[in-house]
Protein backbone atom coordinates (compact mmCIF):
# COMPACT_ATOMS: atom_id res chain seq x y z
CA UNK A 1 0.00 0.00 0.00
CA UNK A 2 1.24 3.49 -0.85
CA UNK A 3 1.02 4.94 2.67
CA UNK A 4 2.87 8.10 1.70
CA UNK A 5 0.18 9.21 -0.76
CA UNK A 6 -2.53 8.63 1.89
CA UNK A 7 -0.57 10.82 4.30
CA UNK A 8 -0.08 13.44 1.61
CA UNK A 9 -3.78 13.55 0.69
CA UNK A 10 -4.76 13.79 4.38
CA UNK A 11 -2.34 16.68 4.83
CA UNK A 12 -3.71 18.55 1.84
CA UNK A 13 -7.31 18.03 3.01
CA UNK A 14 -6.48 19.37 6.48
CA UNK A 15 -4.73 22.39 4.96
CA UNK A 16 -7.77 23.13 2.80
CA UNK A 17 -10.01 22.91 5.88
CA UNK A 18 -7.72 25.40 7.62
CA UNK A 19 -8.13 27.86 4.77
CA UNK A 20 -11.90 27.37 4.68
CA UNK A 21 -12.11 28.04 8.44
CA UNK A 22 -10.96 31.60 7.75
CA UNK A 23 -14.40 32.39 6.26
CA UNK A 24 -16.28 32.05 9.58
CA UNK A 25 -13.43 34.12 11.09
CA UNK A 26 -14.32 36.94 8.69
CA UNK A 27 -17.98 36.48 9.63
CA UNK A 28 -17.03 36.87 13.30
CA UNK A 29 -15.05 40.04 12.51
CA UNK A 30 -18.05 41.53 10.66
CA UNK A 31 -20.48 40.76 13.49
CA UNK A 32 -17.87 41.44 16.21
CA UNK A 33 -18.18 38.01 17.82
CA UNK A 34 -15.45 36.72 20.16
CA UNK A 35 -16.16 33.14 19.07
CA UNK A 36 -14.17 33.90 15.92
CA UNK A 37 -10.91 33.47 17.86
CA UNK A 38 -11.65 29.76 18.28
CA UNK A 39 -12.21 29.38 14.55
CA UNK A 40 -8.90 31.14 13.94
CA UNK A 41 -7.15 28.86 16.45
CA UNK A 42 -8.57 25.78 14.74
CA UNK A 43 -7.57 27.17 11.34
CA UNK A 44 -3.96 27.59 12.53
CA UNK A 45 -3.93 24.05 13.97
CA UNK A 46 -5.22 22.66 10.66
CA UNK A 47 -2.65 24.55 8.62
CA UNK A 48 0.24 23.46 10.84
CA UNK A 49 -0.83 19.80 11.00
CA UNK A 50 -1.68 19.74 7.28
CA UNK A 51 1.66 21.27 6.35
CA UNK A 52 3.58 18.77 8.46
CA UNK A 53 1.77 15.85 6.83
CA UNK A 54 2.13 17.13 3.26
CA UNK A 55 5.51 18.87 3.41
CA UNK A 56 7.19 15.84 1.84
CA UNK A 57 5.64 15.01 -1.49
CA UNK A 58 5.57 11.24 -2.06
CA UNK A 59 7.91 9.82 -4.68
CA UNK A 60 4.99 8.02 -6.29
CA UNK A 61 1.64 9.78 -6.60
CA UNK A 62 0.04 6.75 -8.25
CA UNK A 63 -2.47 4.90 -6.12
CA UNK A 64 -5.28 2.46 -6.62
CA UNK A 65 -8.88 2.03 -5.51
CA UNK A 66 -7.89 0.64 -2.09
CA UNK A 67 -5.75 3.68 -1.31
CA UNK A 68 -8.47 5.91 -2.74
CA UNK A 69 -11.11 4.47 -0.40
CA UNK A 70 -8.84 4.63 2.66
CA UNK A 71 -7.73 8.20 1.91
CA UNK A 72 -11.33 9.26 1.37
CA UNK A 73 -12.70 7.64 4.55
CA UNK A 74 -9.86 8.94 6.74
CA UNK A 75 -10.16 12.41 5.19
CA UNK A 76 -13.84 12.67 6.06
CA UNK A 77 -13.25 11.44 9.62
CA UNK A 78 -10.35 13.83 10.24
CA UNK A 79 -12.25 16.65 8.53
CA UNK A 80 -15.13 16.16 10.98
CA UNK A 81 -12.95 15.79 14.08
CA UNK A 82 -11.12 19.05 13.37
CA UNK A 83 -14.21 20.83 12.06
CA UNK A 84 -16.12 20.29 15.30
CA UNK A 85 -13.45 21.92 17.48
CA UNK A 86 -14.67 25.54 17.08
CA UNK A 87 -18.21 24.57 18.16
CA UNK A 88 -16.84 22.81 21.24
CA UNK A 89 -14.11 25.31 22.18
CA UNK A 90 -16.30 28.42 21.91
CA UNK A 91 -19.07 26.81 23.95
CA UNK A 92 -21.83 27.06 21.34
CA UNK A 93 -22.08 23.25 21.58
CA UNK A 94 -20.53 22.34 24.96
CA UNK A 95 -20.57 18.56 24.44
CA UNK A 96 -17.80 17.19 22.19
CA UNK A 97 -20.02 14.31 21.03
CA UNK A 98 -22.82 16.71 20.12
CA UNK A 99 -20.36 19.03 18.34
CA UNK A 100 -19.00 16.05 16.38
CA UNK A 101 -22.53 14.87 15.56
CA UNK A 102 -23.45 18.32 14.25
CA UNK A 103 -20.26 18.57 12.18
CA UNK A 104 -20.53 15.10 10.66
CA UNK A 105 -24.17 15.87 9.89
CA UNK A 106 -22.97 19.04 8.17
CA UNK A 107 -20.14 17.58 6.09
CA UNK A 108 -22.19 14.55 5.04
CA UNK A 109 -25.04 16.94 4.09
CA UNK A 110 -27.42 15.08 6.39
CA UNK A 111 -28.87 18.01 8.32
CA UNK A 112 -29.82 15.98 11.41
CA UNK A 113 -29.30 18.26 14.40
CA UNK A 114 -28.93 17.87 18.14
CA UNK A 115 -29.74 21.56 18.71
CA UNK A 116 -33.08 22.62 20.17
CA UNK A 117 -32.38 26.34 19.75
CA UNK A 118 -30.42 26.99 16.55
CA UNK A 119 -30.88 30.76 16.80
CA UNK A 120 -28.83 30.83 20.02
CA UNK A 121 -25.65 30.09 18.06
CA UNK A 122 -23.26 32.85 17.08
CA UNK A 123 -23.31 34.02 13.46
CA UNK A 124 -19.86 32.59 12.76
CA UNK A 125 -20.98 29.18 14.08
CA UNK A 126 -24.15 29.34 11.99
CA UNK A 127 -22.07 30.22 8.94
CA UNK A 128 -19.61 27.35 9.47
CA UNK A 129 -22.47 24.95 10.23
CA UNK A 130 -24.11 25.74 6.87
CA UNK A 131 -20.80 26.03 5.01
CA UNK A 132 -19.96 22.42 5.93
CA UNK A 133 -22.93 21.46 3.74
CA UNK A 134 -21.47 23.29 0.75
CA UNK A 135 -18.03 21.73 1.31
CA UNK A 136 -19.42 18.22 1.66
CA UNK A 137 -21.98 18.53 -1.14
CA UNK A 138 -19.56 18.20 -4.04
CA UNK A 139 -16.85 16.67 -1.90
CA UNK A 140 -13.63 18.08 -0.52
CA UNK A 141 -11.54 15.55 -2.44
CA UNK A 142 -13.14 16.59 -5.72
CA UNK A 143 -12.01 20.11 -4.83
CA UNK A 144 -8.56 18.73 -4.02
CA UNK A 145 -8.38 17.11 -7.45
CA UNK A 146 -9.30 20.41 -9.08
CA UNK A 147 -6.28 22.21 -7.64
CA UNK A 148 -3.61 19.54 -7.04
CA UNK A 149 -2.36 17.29 -9.87
CA UNK A 150 -1.88 13.58 -9.22
CA UNK A 151 -0.21 11.46 -11.85
CA UNK A 152 -1.07 8.20 -13.50
CA UNK A 153 -4.82 8.69 -13.69
CA UNK A 154 -5.13 8.07 -9.95
CA UNK A 155 -7.70 10.84 -9.50
CA UNK A 156 -10.45 8.52 -10.73
CA UNK A 157 -9.94 6.32 -7.65
CA UNK A 158 -10.52 9.27 -5.30
CA UNK A 159 -13.57 10.31 -7.27
CA UNK A 160 -14.99 6.78 -7.25
CA UNK A 161 -14.62 6.63 -3.49
CA UNK A 162 -16.24 10.00 -2.81
CA UNK A 163 -18.77 10.63 -5.60
CA UNK A 164 -22.27 9.25 -5.11
CA UNK A 165 -23.68 6.70 -7.54
CA UNK A 166 -22.97 3.26 -8.99
CA UNK A 167 -20.27 4.48 -11.41
CA UNK A 168 -18.11 7.50 -12.13
CA UNK A 169 -16.98 8.63 -15.54
CA UNK A 170 -14.95 11.41 -17.05
CA UNK A 171 -16.66 14.38 -18.66
CA UNK A 172 -13.37 15.32 -20.31
CA UNK A 173 -10.16 13.29 -20.79
CA UNK A 174 -8.49 14.59 -17.60
CA UNK A 175 -10.12 14.00 -14.21
CA UNK A 176 -8.62 17.26 -12.94
CA UNK A 177 -10.50 19.14 -15.65
CA UNK A 178 -13.66 17.18 -14.83
CA UNK A 179 -13.38 18.21 -11.16
CA UNK A 180 -12.92 21.86 -12.15
CA UNK A 181 -15.96 21.80 -14.44
CA UNK A 182 -18.10 20.22 -11.70
CA UNK A 183 -17.07 22.86 -9.18
CA UNK A 184 -17.63 25.71 -11.63
CA UNK A 185 -21.18 24.45 -12.26
CA UNK A 186 -21.68 23.98 -8.51
CA UNK A 187 -20.39 27.46 -7.69
CA UNK A 188 -22.38 29.11 -10.49
CA UNK A 189 -25.67 27.53 -9.40
CA UNK A 190 -25.02 28.55 -5.78
CA UNK A 191 -24.44 32.18 -6.79
CA UNK A 192 -27.60 32.12 -8.94
CA UNK A 193 -29.67 30.95 -5.96
CA UNK A 194 -28.19 33.61 -3.66
CA UNK A 195 -29.15 36.32 -6.18
CA UNK A 196 -32.72 35.03 -6.51
CA UNK A 197 -33.09 34.83 -2.72
CA UNK A 198 -31.84 38.42 -2.39
CA UNK A 199 -34.45 39.47 -4.97
CA UNK A 200 -37.08 38.07 -2.57
CA UNK A 201 -35.80 40.40 0.20
CA UNK A 202 -34.06 37.66 2.15
CA UNK A 203 -31.13 39.11 4.18
CA UNK A 204 -27.67 38.44 2.76
CA UNK A 205 -26.59 36.21 5.64
CA UNK A 206 -29.78 34.15 5.36
CA UNK A 207 -29.39 33.95 1.56
CA UNK A 208 -25.82 32.68 1.73
CA UNK A 209 -26.43 30.08 4.44
CA UNK A 210 -29.65 28.91 2.76
CA UNK A 211 -27.86 28.55 -0.58
CA UNK A 212 -25.12 26.53 1.11
CA UNK A 213 -27.74 24.18 2.58
CA UNK A 214 -29.61 23.89 -0.72
CA UNK A 215 -26.54 23.41 -2.92
CA UNK A 216 -25.13 20.71 -0.67
CA UNK A 217 -28.65 19.28 -0.22
CA UNK A 218 -27.95 19.42 3.51
CA UNK A 219 -30.79 21.32 5.13
CA UNK A 220 -29.29 23.05 8.17
CA UNK A 221 -31.52 26.05 8.79
CA UNK A 222 -30.57 29.16 10.73
CA UNK A 223 -34.05 29.47 12.26
CA UNK A 224 -35.75 27.15 14.71
CA UNK A 225 -38.70 26.62 12.36
CA UNK A 226 -36.39 25.70 9.45
CA UNK A 227 -38.06 27.38 6.44
CA UNK A 228 -41.63 27.84 7.67
CA UNK A 229 -41.39 31.60 8.31
CA UNK A 230 -40.13 32.56 4.86
CA UNK A 231 -42.38 33.82 2.04
CA UNK A 232 -43.90 31.53 -0.62
CA UNK A 233 -41.58 33.11 -3.24
CA UNK A 234 -38.51 32.15 -1.24
CA UNK A 235 -39.91 28.68 -0.62
CA UNK A 236 -40.43 28.17 -4.36
CA UNK A 237 -36.91 29.39 -5.17
CA UNK A 238 -35.48 26.85 -2.73
CA UNK A 239 -37.85 24.14 -4.00
CA UNK A 240 -36.64 24.60 -7.58
CA UNK A 241 -32.96 24.70 -6.62
CA UNK A 242 -33.28 21.64 -4.38
CA UNK A 243 -34.67 19.73 -7.35
CA UNK A 244 -31.94 21.12 -9.63
CA UNK A 245 -29.11 20.14 -7.30
CA UNK A 246 -30.55 16.62 -7.17
CA UNK A 247 -29.99 16.18 -10.93
CA UNK A 248 -26.91 14.42 -12.29
CA UNK A 249 -24.34 17.14 -12.97
CA UNK A 250 -23.47 15.45 -16.27
CA UNK A 251 -26.74 16.90 -17.58
CA UNK A 252 -25.55 20.43 -16.79
CA UNK A 253 -22.23 19.75 -18.48
CA UNK A 254 -24.03 18.64 -21.64
CA UNK A 255 -26.31 21.69 -21.52
CA UNK A 256 -23.34 23.99 -20.91
CA UNK A 257 -21.60 22.73 -24.04
CA UNK A 258 -24.84 22.62 -26.06
CA UNK A 259 -25.04 18.84 -26.24
CA UNK A 260 -28.79 18.98 -25.70
CA UNK A 261 -29.58 15.50 -27.01
CA UNK A 262 -27.21 13.86 -24.54
CA UNK A 263 -28.64 15.95 -21.70
CA UNK A 264 -32.25 14.96 -22.40
CA UNK A 265 -31.32 11.32 -23.11
CA UNK A 266 -30.24 10.71 -19.51
CA UNK A 267 -32.76 8.09 -18.41
CA UNK A 268 -32.14 8.59 -14.71
CA UNK A 269 -33.01 12.29 -14.88
CA UNK A 270 -36.32 11.54 -16.63
CA UNK A 271 -37.31 9.01 -13.95
CA UNK A 272 -36.19 11.42 -11.20
CA UNK A 273 -38.42 14.21 -12.50
CA UNK A 274 -41.30 11.76 -13.06
CA UNK A 275 -41.06 10.56 -9.44
CA UNK A 276 -41.14 14.16 -8.19
CA UNK A 277 -44.21 15.06 -10.27
CA UNK A 278 -46.05 11.89 -9.22
CA UNK A 279 -45.25 12.31 -5.51
CA UNK A 280 -46.23 16.00 -5.52
CA UNK A 281 -49.56 15.19 -7.20
CA UNK A 282 -50.50 12.46 -4.71
CA UNK A 283 -49.48 14.47 -1.62
CA UNK A 284 -51.19 17.61 -2.99
CA UNK A 285 -54.59 15.91 -3.08
CA UNK A 286 -53.91 14.12 0.20
CA UNK A 287 -53.20 17.30 2.23
CA UNK A 288 -55.46 19.75 0.37
CA UNK A 289 -58.08 19.67 3.12
CA UNK A 290 -55.42 20.51 5.75
CA UNK A 291 -54.04 23.66 4.08
CA UNK A 292 -55.15 27.23 3.38
CA UNK A 293 -55.97 26.50 -0.26
CA UNK A 294 -54.73 25.11 -3.55
CA UNK A 295 -51.58 27.25 -3.76
CA UNK A 296 -50.59 26.52 -0.15
CA UNK A 297 -51.11 22.78 -0.66
CA UNK A 298 -49.04 22.84 -3.86
CA UNK A 299 -46.28 24.86 -2.18
CA UNK A 300 -46.06 22.53 0.81
CA UNK A 301 -46.22 19.30 -1.20
CA UNK A 302 -43.66 20.46 -3.79
CA UNK A 303 -41.28 21.79 -1.13
CA UNK A 304 -41.34 18.66 1.01
CA UNK A 305 -41.07 16.25 -1.93
CA UNK A 306 -38.08 18.16 -3.33
CA UNK A 307 -36.55 18.39 0.16
CA UNK A 308 -36.89 14.67 0.92
CA UNK A 309 -36.02 13.10 -2.45
CA UNK A 310 -32.91 15.29 -2.74
CA UNK A 311 -32.17 14.52 0.94
CA UNK A 312 -31.94 18.23 1.75
CA UNK A 313 -34.13 18.17 4.85
CA UNK A 314 -35.56 21.70 4.93
CA UNK A 315 -39.19 21.82 6.07
CA UNK A 316 -42.07 24.27 5.68
CA UNK A 317 -44.59 22.14 7.56
CA UNK A 318 -44.71 19.48 10.24
CA UNK A 319 -45.23 16.61 7.81
CA UNK A 320 -45.33 14.20 10.75
CA UNK A 321 -48.96 15.39 11.14
CA UNK A 322 -49.83 14.65 7.48
CA UNK A 323 -52.05 11.69 6.52
CA UNK A 324 -50.53 8.21 6.46
CA UNK A 325 -50.32 8.08 2.65
CA UNK A 326 -48.27 11.27 2.44
CA UNK A 327 -45.92 10.19 5.21
CA UNK A 328 -45.44 6.79 3.55
CA UNK A 329 -44.51 8.47 0.27
CA UNK A 330 -41.97 10.68 2.04
CA UNK A 331 -40.37 7.66 3.74
CA UNK A 332 -40.11 5.89 0.35
CA UNK A 333 -38.52 9.01 -1.15
CA UNK A 334 -35.95 8.93 1.67
CA UNK A 335 -34.65 5.64 0.32
CA UNK A 336 -34.90 6.49 -3.38
CA UNK A 337 -32.86 9.69 -3.09
CA UNK A 338 -31.59 11.89 -5.88
CA UNK A 339 -29.61 11.16 -9.05
CA UNK A 340 -26.12 9.70 -9.11
CA UNK A 341 -23.54 12.40 -9.75
CA UNK A 342 -25.59 15.00 -7.84
CA UNK A 343 -25.11 16.41 -4.36
CA UNK A 344 -28.09 14.41 -3.08
CA UNK A 345 -28.00 11.27 -0.95
CA UNK A 346 -30.13 8.15 -0.72
CA UNK A 347 -29.79 4.92 -2.68
CA UNK A 348 -29.99 6.93 -5.96
CA UNK A 349 -32.57 6.78 -8.74
CA UNK A 350 -30.18 5.00 -11.12
CA UNK A 351 -29.74 2.10 -8.70
CA UNK A 352 -33.49 1.78 -8.20
CA UNK A 353 -34.08 1.83 -11.98
CA UNK A 354 -31.40 -0.81 -12.60
CA UNK A 355 -32.77 -2.97 -9.79
CA UNK A 356 -36.30 -2.87 -11.26
CA UNK A 357 -34.94 -3.64 -14.73
CA UNK A 358 -32.96 -6.57 -13.29
CA UNK A 359 -36.14 -7.98 -11.73
CA UNK A 360 -38.00 -7.72 -15.06
CA UNK A 361 -35.05 -9.29 -16.85
CA UNK A 362 -35.08 -12.19 -14.40
CA UNK A 363 -38.83 -12.68 -14.96
CA UNK A 364 -38.22 -12.62 -18.73
CA UNK A 365 -35.53 -15.29 -18.40
CA UNK A 366 -38.03 -17.55 -16.60
CA UNK A 367 -40.47 -17.20 -19.49
CA UNK A 368 -37.83 -17.33 -22.24
CA UNK A 369 -34.90 -19.35 -20.82
CA UNK A 370 -32.86 -19.28 -24.04
CA UNK A 371 -33.13 -15.53 -24.64
CA UNK A 372 -30.04 -13.35 -24.13
CA UNK A 373 -30.85 -9.86 -22.89
CA UNK A 374 -28.98 -7.30 -20.83
CA UNK A 375 -30.00 -4.48 -18.53
CA UNK A 376 -29.61 -1.16 -20.32
CA UNK A 377 -29.31 2.44 -19.11
CA UNK A 378 -29.42 5.33 -21.57
CA UNK A 379 -29.53 2.77 -24.37
CA UNK A 380 -26.21 1.18 -23.35
CA UNK A 381 -25.75 -2.27 -21.77
CA UNK A 382 -24.89 -2.23 -18.07
CA UNK A 383 -21.74 -4.26 -17.41
CA UNK A 384 -21.74 -7.33 -15.19
CA UNK A 385 -19.33 -5.54 -12.83
CA UNK A 386 -21.83 -2.75 -12.17
CA UNK A 387 -24.69 -5.24 -11.62
CA UNK A 388 -22.48 -7.19 -9.21
CA UNK A 389 -21.53 -4.05 -7.27
CA UNK A 390 -25.20 -2.99 -7.30
CA UNK A 391 -26.27 -6.26 -5.68
CA UNK A 392 -23.45 -6.05 -3.13
CA UNK A 393 -24.43 -2.48 -2.30
CA UNK A 394 -28.08 -3.39 -1.65
CA UNK A 395 -27.19 -6.36 0.56
CA UNK A 396 -24.68 -4.29 2.53
CA UNK A 397 -27.13 -1.39 2.85
CA UNK A 398 -29.82 -3.69 4.26
CA UNK A 399 -27.39 -5.31 6.73
CA UNK A 400 -26.06 -1.97 8.00
CA UNK A 401 -29.61 -0.60 8.22
CA UNK A 402 -30.89 -3.58 10.21
CA UNK A 403 -27.89 -3.54 12.54
CA UNK A 404 -28.33 0.20 13.17
CA UNK A 405 -32.06 -0.07 13.94
CA UNK A 406 -31.29 -2.98 16.31
CA UNK A 407 -28.55 -0.94 18.04
CA UNK A 408 -30.95 1.96 18.60
CA UNK A 409 -33.65 -0.34 19.96
CA UNK A 410 -31.82 -0.74 23.29
CA UNK A 411 -32.88 2.80 24.26
CA UNK A 412 -36.52 1.73 24.21
CA UNK A 413 -37.92 4.31 21.80
CA UNK A 414 -40.70 3.40 19.38
CA UNK A 415 -39.96 1.63 16.09
CA UNK A 416 -41.01 4.58 13.92
CA UNK A 417 -38.47 6.80 15.69
CA UNK A 418 -35.64 4.27 15.40
CA UNK A 419 -36.45 3.24 11.83
CA UNK A 420 -36.75 6.77 10.46
CA UNK A 421 -33.77 8.02 12.50
CA UNK A 422 -31.57 5.45 10.75
CA UNK A 423 -33.27 6.10 7.40
CA UNK A 424 -32.73 9.84 7.81
CA UNK A 425 -29.03 9.47 8.68
CA UNK A 426 -27.88 6.68 6.37
CA UNK A 427 -29.67 8.38 3.47
CA UNK A 428 -28.32 11.80 4.57
CA UNK A 429 -31.74 13.44 4.87
CA UNK A 430 -32.04 14.94 8.36
CA UNK A 431 -35.58 14.81 9.73
CA UNK A 432 -37.53 11.61 10.19
CA UNK A 433 -40.85 10.92 11.89
CA UNK A 434 -42.16 10.71 15.46
CA UNK A 435 -39.48 11.81 17.96
CA UNK A 436 -37.08 12.79 15.13
CA UNK A 437 -39.72 14.64 13.11
CA UNK A 438 -39.20 17.98 11.33
CA UNK A 439 -39.88 20.03 14.48
CA UNK A 440 -37.79 17.76 16.73
CA UNK A 441 -34.07 16.96 16.99
CA UNK A 442 -31.67 14.08 17.72
CA UNK A 443 -30.36 15.46 21.02
CA UNK A 444 -32.31 12.98 23.20
CA UNK A 445 -30.33 9.92 22.03
CA UNK A 446 -27.60 8.60 24.33
CA UNK A 447 -23.89 8.61 23.41
CA UNK A 448 -23.91 5.09 21.96
CA UNK A 449 -26.87 5.79 19.68
CA UNK A 450 -25.36 9.09 18.52
CA UNK A 451 -22.15 7.34 17.46
CA UNK A 452 -24.18 4.70 15.64
CA UNK A 453 -26.01 7.46 13.77
CA UNK A 454 -22.72 9.28 13.07
CA UNK A 455 -21.39 6.08 11.53
CA UNK A 456 -24.56 5.83 9.43
CA UNK A 457 -24.15 9.40 8.18
CA UNK A 458 -20.56 8.79 7.08
CA UNK A 459 -21.37 5.38 5.60
CA UNK A 460 -24.30 6.79 3.66
CA UNK A 461 -22.33 9.75 2.27
CA UNK A 462 -19.37 7.55 1.23
CA UNK A 463 -21.61 4.83 -0.25
CA UNK A 464 -20.75 2.29 2.49
CA UNK A 465 -17.63 0.52 1.20
CA UNK A 466 -14.98 3.29 1.54
CA UNK A 467 -15.86 3.49 5.24
CA UNK A 468 -16.37 -0.24 5.83
CA UNK A 469 -12.95 -1.01 4.34
CA UNK A 470 -11.40 0.64 7.42
CA UNK A 471 -12.75 -2.25 9.52
CA UNK A 472 -10.80 -4.82 7.53
CA UNK A 473 -7.80 -6.04 9.60
CA UNK A 474 -5.56 -6.27 6.52
CA UNK A 475 -5.94 -2.54 5.89
CA UNK A 476 -4.68 -1.58 9.35
CA UNK A 477 -1.88 -4.12 9.13
CA UNK A 478 -0.67 -2.45 5.94
CA UNK A 479 -1.23 1.08 7.27
CA UNK A 480 0.78 0.43 10.43
CA UNK A 481 3.72 -1.25 8.72
CA UNK A 482 6.66 0.72 7.42
CA UNK A 483 6.18 2.47 4.09
CA UNK A 484 7.02 0.22 1.22
CA UNK A 485 7.35 0.74 -2.46
CA UNK A 486 3.95 0.16 -4.06
CA UNK A 487 3.72 -3.13 -5.90
CA UNK A 488 2.90 -3.14 -9.57
CA UNK A 489 -0.60 -4.37 -10.22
Amino acid sequence: MNNSIIRYVLGQVIRIEGLLLLLPCLTAVYYREPQGWYFLLTAVICMVVGSLLSIRKPKSTVFYLKEGCIATALSWIVLSLLGCLPFYLCGDIPSFTDALFETISGFTTTGASILSNVEALSRCSLFWRSFTHWIGGMGVLVFLMAIIPLSGGSNINLMRAESPGPSVGKLVPKMRSTARILYLIYFGMTIAEIILLLVGNMPLFDSVTTAFGTAGTGGFGIKNDSFMSYSPYLQWVVTIFMALFGINFNAYYFLLFRQFKKAFDLEEVRYYLLIIVGAVAIIFFDILHMTAGVFDALTQSAFQVASIITTTGFSTANFDLWPQTSRTILVLLMFIGACAGSTGGGIKVSRIVMLVKTVFLELHSYIHPKSIRKVKMDGKPVTHEIIRSLNAYFVTFILVFIASVFALSFEGYDLVTNFTAVAATINNIGPGLSLVGPVENFGFFNLFSKYVLMFDMLAGRLELFPLLILFHPTVWKELLTCRRKPKKR
